[in-house]
């Protein structure tokens, strides 16, 4: 029976995975910077194999963001990633889809709050639309 990874080693990877993608660099290009191979990089994002700190440290130098980063939003009372059960996989399974990342990527380059501000409220409309169709 194969080892369920650590949700921690998930959370870190899709982290790792998120904010390649946001900076444009591709699996082999982040593996050359660390001397690895594309395979390592995707075994990282996906959370089966674990990051040792100094490659924590090396990532965060070479992704631009303090070594936090890869820890936030995730709860170690809860073990969760500060959502609710069951929201908190449907949320890693939007960060980890190519949707998802671009959403985040192309949002995280809007640099008017008004407008960020109004990008959610059309989301969160959206999305009440989707649910009301449903019921």
């Amino acid at each position: 029976m194969a080892r369920k990874p650590h949700p921690v080693d998930v959370h870190v990877g899709g982290r790792v995975r998120m904010r390649r993608m946001m900076l444009g660099l591709s699996q082999d290009k982040l593996g050359d910077a660390l001397g690895l191979t594309f395979q390592q990089i995707q075994k990282y994002e996906k959370g089966s194999n674990r990051i040792g700190a100094s490659r924590i440290f090396e990532l965060a130098r070479i992704l631009k963001v303090p070594v936090q980063y890869f820890y936030d939003d995730f709860s170690a009372e809860e073990g969760s990633y500060g959502f609710a059960e069951g929201q908190q996989e449907s949320f890693m399974e939007l960060l980890h889809s190519p949707e998802g990342v671009q959403l985040c990527r192309h949002f995280a380059e809007i640099k008017d709050p008004k407008v960020r501000r109004k990008v959610l409220d059309l989301v969160k409309t959206l999305s009440e639309n989707t649910e009301d169709a449903r019921t």
